[in-house]
């Protein structure tokens, strides 16, 4: 029987799930196959619309090796998941005579844990274990979260926590859950049999395809203990994210609290001496903390170098006294001993990594706000290390043994592909070398036509914003572009601060767009509440520049105050910037330029999510006309129709507009006449 060719099996796929076949989808699909028939690399940008999961999954499901896909937020890893492979794996299987399984794999403390839920939870002041059910009110919304838990522990099949739903807050999940760390592992458990995180990795052993997120794909590469499966070709969809998220598994950190809860859950367990040490030195600690001041520390301070290695010592005894003691009197001793000591080993780790002082780490301070809600952290300082760059560790790791495609909406930043590859750790494209991974990106275009569906319109006649100052010009110009649109905006701010600033002054000047904010309620709300009322606007910062899909009237502006350069007292970047000036490169172009633009360009892209979308991205910066860097910002954004004429955008704000309410009042009128007919 000849084999199927890719055409063939992109039609039926796409047949499958209801869409249409569009070139660029095709080109991807024939990107992906030949990368994967030649054991080389591909970057493949490719715009919203092009339908780049099926430009893979059928490529790599036809090759018939182990495929691993990561992503970077769960809405993909579900409609992969629930959507796309069952779709695609149904539809393929009469043209390759199998059916390849799928599974999809997080984090350990991302599973319900049996023994936690069994036998509850070691805690730090008394010895042994306690019911958190008991201990929680069950009033409390602690408590009504545990007993939905416990309910939902004997219907689940995944014990994952994204199939929980509605969710519970992070508060309550930890009583439910353990990190790898702190797992008594299956063999030494009571419920080892029936584990939920064993039983997903075991479907993942058995699978063709495996799915999962950004943040298991680096703590694969990093900790050297393997925690997928072996593979043969590695698919990365959303793969802008996936420096950040690198660098987020490989940053340690050490604050007051957590040091001291590393004493409490260990004093039970060893000897007076021992724990004697380990309070002395967390106390050390703590106080240095209370004074620090936020910022960079390119040398450690001598005092605070004492401190960590007194805590570093100190662990290091309590860890080699846990290992020896034994106290048959604490109840359940196993899991008590194994959260202790991955408590300790957590602090021991970072305390060594900081005193070691490795020059390819950046260390700093930070200070933080209470922050309540699901994601709980009290106030206080803290101390971080992270990598000055994870380049190096993605071209070792990342790059050998497989094939490895990246793929996202937006990887070509100022014209090319070389900045994000760079990011990655691989050379130029085109450079030979023995041992330079080899590569090519290839932009397959996008669906959607955004010369006719959009304006870029920079604000040229504004002042040039400065750090933290008053911008009344620029309120006045939102103000306009919003009253031109009718609602309809998205506004993307470079600080919460101002995003906060801009909500409380424009609710004043223009009651009739009601203003939501980002953090007044859960994003899906947000969001949710912005797709329903056309009037609406809707205010954030960070996750908004990435996290919001709305095609249709809801949303014709999308706004940003400023271009998105980091601040310059941030640590990690500025001392980034400093490393490439120091090797004679341009430390602004690769860095805060480079920054900016993929933010931009995921900004610029939540305008047109569908083919009837029109509207205008306007950003309220004139450096993106003025300065010497604009032309490479714009390069890295879609190809709108580009304007500073503040009037011409007026005008068409205007009638975008006024055709959507058009459509609004035809779509009314017609479910008023059927409501009608429906009583007649």
């Amino acid at each position: 029987m000849t084999k199927p060719s890719l055409p063939e099996l992109l039609h039926a796929a796409v047949t499958a799930v209801g869409g249409t076949e569009r070139p660029g989808q095709v080109a991807m699909a024939e990107a992906v196959e030949e990368a994967i028939d030649g054991g080389s690399h591909l970057l493949v940008q490719a715009g919203t619309g092009t339908g780049k999961s099926l430009g893979y999954l059928v490529p790599a499901l036809a090759h018939g090796e182990r495929v691993v896909v990561a992503t970077a937020t769960l809405a993909l890893q579900r409609q992969l998941v629930e959507r796309d492979l069952p779709r695609t794996v149904d539809a393929l299987h009469p043209q390759l005579r199998r059916r390849p399984e799928f599974a999809m794999l997080k984090g350990r403390s991302n599973y319900l844990c049996l023994h936690r839920l069994h036998e509850g939870v070691p805690q730090d002041e008394e010895e042994g274990l306690f019911d958190q059910f008991e201990a929680a009110a069950p009033t409390s919304r602690l408590g009504q979260d545990l007993l939905r838990m416990r309910d939902w522990a004997d219907e689940t099949e995944t014990g994952d926590r994204d199939d929980l739903t509605p969710g519970v807050s992070d508060r309550a999940w930890s009583q439910v859950s353990v990190s790898s760390r702190e797992c008594l592992g299956a063999s030494k458990c009571a419920y080892g049999a029936e584990c939920f995180a064993e039983t997903a990795r075991e479907r993942a052993k058995l699978s063709e395809v495996v799915v999962t997120n950004h943040a298991l794909l680096a703590i694969d590469a990093i900790e050297g203990a393997p925690v997928l499966p072996q593979h043969e070709v590695l698919i990365v969809d959303e793969a802008h994210e996936l420096v950040s998220r690198v660098t987020g598994v490989a940053t340690g950190e050490l604050t007051p609290g957590q040091v001291n809860r590393a004493v409490r859950r260990a004093a039970k367990l060893v000897n007076e001496k021992a724990a004697d040490q380990l309070q002395t030195a967390a106390e050390g600690f703590e106080r240095l903390m209370e004074l620090a001041l936020p910022g960079r520390l390119e040398e450690i301070p001598e005092d605070l170098g004492y401190a960590l290695m007194a805590l570093r010592d100190a662990c290091r005894t309590v860890i080699s006294a846990i290992g020896t003691t034994r106290d048959k009197s604490v109840q359940d001793e196993d899991a008590v001993r194994k959260q202790a000591l991955a408590s300790v080993e957590s602090v021991h780790d970072v305390a060594e990594r900081i005193t070691n002082g490795s020059e390819w780490d950046v260390v700093w301070y930070e200070r933080h706000e209470p922050r309540g809600g699901a994601a709980y952290r009290p106030s206080g300082a803290s101390l971080r290390v992270a990598p000055m760059s994870v380049s190096g560790l993605l071209r070792e790791k990342l790059f050998t043994d497989r094939s490895v495609v990246l793929t996202s909406a937006t990887l070509k930043l100022g014209g090319d592909f070389n900045g994000v590859g760079a990011s990655l750790g691989l050379a130029a494209e085109g450079t030979e070398g023995d041992d330079v991974p080899q590569w090519k990106g290839v932009d397959v275009g996008s669906p959607f036509d955004y010369r006719k569906q959009g304006i870029l319109y920079v604000a040229k006649h504004l002042a040039r914003p400065a750090r933290d100052g008053d911008r009344g010009d620029m309120l006045d110009e939102l103000t306009e572009l919003i009253q031109a649109a009718g609602g309809r905006t998205l506004g993307l701010f470079s600080s919460m601060r101002a995003a906060q600033l801009a909500a409380e002054e424009l609710r004043s000047r223009i009651p009739e767009s009601p203003i939501l904010l980002q953090g007044e309620e859960t994003l899906g709300e947000l969001i949710k509440n912005f797709a329903a009322d056309p009037r609406t606007c809707l205010f954030g910062t960070l996750s908004l520049w990435q996290g919001v899909d709305v095609p249709g009237p809801s949303c014709q502006l999308v706004v940003m105050d400023k271009i998105p350069f980091p601040r310059p007292d941030d640590p990690l970047m500025s001392a980034r910037q400093k490393a490439v000036e120091e090797a004679g490169g341009n430390g602004f172009m690769a860095v805060a330029a480079t920054h900016a633009a993929l933010l931009m360009a995921q900004g610029a892209g939540r305008l047109v999510r569908a083919s009837g979308d029109r509207g205008v991205v306007a950003v309220l910066d004139q450096r993106l006309a003025t300065a010497r860097y604009g032309s490479y910002l714009k390069a890295s954004l879609p190809d709108f129709w580009f304007t500073t004429d503040r009037n011409q955008v007026r005008k068409s704000l205007a009638a975008i507009d006024a055709k959507a309410k058009q459509t609004e009042d035809a779509a009314a009128g017609a479910g008023e006449g059927a409501e009608q007919t429906q009583g007649d």
